[in-house]
């Protein structure tokens, strides 16, 4: 339909229908999307036939830290997203337009060669994501796009997968009937990271932004990744979803992000591995004594907190399918006494006196221990955010701590998402 027209649907509640998405927050979106609408018609026309997608950021659940070394994870789709209003081009060109960016233009004549993008820049993951299709046996094309996102940068949330996933959505919608499967779109994500945008990460994000709800993945092949969604809804047993911001400095952090997967891979290497997955606690115990002169006691306790935490994910996801949301929670509250412990990466030694994660959840602990619920560091930590799971009676007087600490709007309360990617049918 034309912008005009679209606009008219909105304004007369055809949002309402997605209510699952969004909650009582649906006039607000509706607001938002259209916005969206006319920005898009502002740029490339009035005159287009536009159609309206969806993609959540995540939240990590359980699983800190294990990706990398062939771990499982269990993640989370979230209710704050990015929506795209796009429309199909008969040129060869992608236009996309983010709120508050420069619009990135890609060639799709040049798309296939990652050596003709440009590395940590966005065009390179559109240009990541069509080439992506087309080497994959999909149908790539011209598109031109205007994007909105409340996945806000820094937060833990994965704004970029989220893009990533976005570029996808729209690409399977418009050129490829709709037809290739999220998991799938997911798969290319990674490879628009990994090869274009030359970031090494894990497909956990774009897995989780693709697919939506809770969905558990174990990497033990991480070509062929198993990935299971879980059918469970938090709201229905009473509990809210909080991502506390703390304002801490990432900058400088790269060595002690890198330091986690390249101690506990030097542990697998000296107990005769290329990863830690495989090894038992019993196999890492009886190499400590030659393990503490080669390695040092840190990269010990990252590997126990490895194959620690690799069982607590299988548990958590076990919890969740019988129904369980105590037993959930133990595992989680367990997740985060392993990662300030031994995984270590609640603060970095490079400024000890900054430690906003280790306050925030000093103080959570402090508020909410005996009333239910979990919190743990968030993501790979050191700098950031930390996820606390509270009762929906106690949200409110919870976010005044935090607020109040970090400063106003620093607790974002969340629910979790049921769906992934989505293109919406208004």
């Amino acid at each position: 339909m034309k912008p005009n027209e679209l606009i008219a649907r909105l304004e007369a509640g055809a949002l309402e229908k997605y209510r699952s998405l969004y909650g009582n927050a649906v006039d607000f979106q509706t607001a938002r999307y259209i916005k969206a609408v006319r920005e898009f018609a502002s740029l490339y026309g009035e005159d287009r036939e536009v159609f309206v997608f969806s993609v959540p950021g995540r939240t990590e659940v359980i699983g800190n830290h294990t990706d990398h070394n062939h771990g499982r994870v269990l993640a989370a789709a979230i209710d704050r997203d990015i929506i795209a209003v796009a429309s199909p081009s008969k040129e060869n060109i992608v236009r996309v337009r983010s709120e508050g960016y420069a619009e990135d233009r890609i060639d799709l004549t040049y798309c296939t060669d990652p050596e003709k993008q440009k590395s940590f820049k966005s065009g390179a993951l559109v240009a990541g994501m069509c080439g992506g299709f087309l080497k994959y046996g999909y149908r790539a094309g011209g598109f031109d796009a205007y994007t909105t996102s409340r996945v806000l940068k820094g937060s833990g949330l994965s704004s970029s997968a989220a893009f990533e996933v976005m570029v996808g959505n729209i690409l399977n919608h418009l050129y490829n009937g709709g037809e290739v499967k999220n998991e799938e779109i997911a798969k290319i994500a990674q490879y628009a990271e990994n090869v274009y945008f030359g970031k090494p990460c894990g497909l956990m994000d774009q897995m989780a932004c693709a697919v939506g709800g809770f969905v558990y993945i174990d990497f033990a092949d991480p070509k062929n990744p198993v990935i299971e969604p879980i059918p469970f809804s938090l709201d229905d047993e009473g509990y809210v979803l909080c991502i506390v911001n703390t304002g801490g400095n990432h900058a400088n952090l790269n060595a002690d992000y890198a330091s986690v997967p390249q101690e506990m891979k030097a542990v697998a290497a000296a107990c005769g591995q290329e990863v830690l997955r495989g090894l038992s606690e019993a196999d890492i115990l009886a190499k400590i004594p030659s393990l503490r002169k080669t390695q040092g006691d840190r990269s010990i306790l990252r590997a126990l907190h490895f194959v620690r935490e690799n069982e607590r994910v299988a548990d958590a996801a076990a919890a969740l399918k019988r129904g369980d949301v105590n037993g959930f929670f133990a595992d989680l509250l367990a997740s985060g006494a392993s990662s300030f412990q031994y995984l270590q990466n609640v603060y970095t030694t490079q400024n000890v006196a900054e430690q906003g994660l280790s306050l925030a959840l000093a103080v959570t602990e402090g508020a909410l221990a005996g009333k239910g619920g979990a919190w743990r560091v968030h993501g790979g930590g050191f700098a950031g955010t930390i996820q606390v799971f509270v009762r929906a009676e106690e949200a409110e007087a919870y976010r005044a701590l935090p607020d109040a600490i970090f400063g106003e709007g620093a607790a974002m309360m969340l629910h979790i998402r049921p769906c992934g990617a989505i293109k919406l049918e208004l």
